[in-house]
């Protein structure tokens, strides 16, 4: 294998390296896309064999929690449980899509630390058994605590990760809105100093954690989380090259030394994600928009269809409506609405056609 080709199906440790170095050698950046079931990840991976990229899927806290089951009284356990169950589904199925995978946990705050450790648990035994751990990377958002705690528990986090060859993703500044229950308001119509990240701070990031282990960091350049109407949400790229251009100054490192992370893509300018991609992002995440991109069709689908989802046959003619109200049908519409969104976002990223996975 070259440099940058990797078997297809889940990436960790140097894989998981790999994969990043390739896109921002090559220009490009990876979606990383929110998930809640296996309808959302199968589409997923199905968006990326389309498009011949490689992809990344995250899970939120309830995102895991949805995927064990609402059902399930434990709230704790349910977060727990459905992420493993979700990365087991992605390691048995990504490699026989031809493409390559990285398994991420998204936000998570101080108070959901513990889910963090379990999930750490379940990676511990996992790479026992199998000699790879469980996910690639999970995430510490910190942002809204003082630094000295935020990089202490990184730190801290990380030396137990690095030892099964995981990834860490931290945040510094702060992302502005809202995603399941974690962000922060903001005020659309301010320059707030919270949502650009200091490169001071990611500096001091990357002296305490880089001779720890592997990491990104979500730094915040304006960005937010959700779609607002056009002007309202100012994006400032160029802090990303600020910080960049300061490490690389002080410990004379090669171009782009940081492995930056774009969080809040959804509805961002497309010349706006070029330029951050070009500053060494090699992941950007997107859920709202591929939300609305599932939801959508299924809602055209029970319009068209109305009767069908008030009668099992139509009283009046007796015509049976077992083919539509199926759901088999209308979730499909949905997979399909996510697997065309994410081609655009191919496209916008760069990593069309730029998949290192050979067979």
């Amino acid at each position: 294998m070259s440099e940058h080709s990797l078997k297809p199906g889940v990436v960790t440790g140097e894989g998981y390296k790999t994969l990043v170095d390739a896109a921002k050698k090559g220009g490009y950046a990876l979606p990383a896309v929110n998930v809640v079931g296996t309808n959302s990840i199968n589409a997923v991976m199905e968006a990326a064999a389309k498009a011949g990229s490689d992809i990344i899927i995250q899970l939120s806290n309830s995102g895991g929690a949805f995927f064990a089951g609402a059902g399930m009284e434990d709230g704790f356990k349910a977060k727990v449980l459905g992420s493993v169950s979700a990365a087991q589904h992605a390691h048995l199925l990504a490699e026989h899509y031809g493409i390559c995978v990285a398994m991420h946990t998204d936000h998570a705050n101080k108070a959901l630390i513990p889910w963090i450790e379990a999930l750490l648990d379940e990676g511990e035994k996992y790479y026992e058994k199998h000699g790879k751990p469980l996910f690639s990377s999970h995430m510490l958002d910190l942002s809204a605590d003082p630094i000295d705690f935020n990089l202490g528990e990184c730190a801290r986090i990380l030396e137990r990760m690095a030892k099964i060859d995981m990834s860490l993703e931290i945040e510094l500044g702060v992302t502005g809105g809202e995603e399941d229950g974690i962000g922060s308001e903001f005020d659309e119509a301010a320059d707030n100093a919270h949502l650009y990240t200091q490169p001071d701070d990611v500096l001091r990031a990357y002296e305490l954690l880089n001779p720890i282990g592997h990491f990104s960091v979500a730094a915040s350049f304006g960005n937010v989380h959700g779609v607002y109407k056009p002007g309202n949400v100012k994006l400032r790229p160029e802090i990303l090259k600020n910080s960049q251009d300061l490490v690389e100054s002080t410990h004379n490192t090669g171009h782009n030394p940081l492995h930056l992370v774009f969080h809040g893509g959804s509805g961002s300018e497309k010349a706006k994600i070029h330029e951050a991609v070009g500053y060494g992002v090699f992941k950007m995440n997107i859920d709202t928009d591929t939300q609305f991109a599932f939801s959508n069709p299924i809602g055209e689908f029970v319009h068209e269809n109305e009767r069908a989802f008030k009668y099992q046959v139509d009283p009046e003619d007796g015509t049976p409506y077992k083919k539509f109200y199926d759901p088999r049908k209308y979730l499909r519409a949905g997979e399909v609405g996510i697997v065309d969104r994410l081609q655009e976002a191919c496209e916008d990223l760069g990593s069309k056609g730029k998949s290192i996975a050979r067979a």
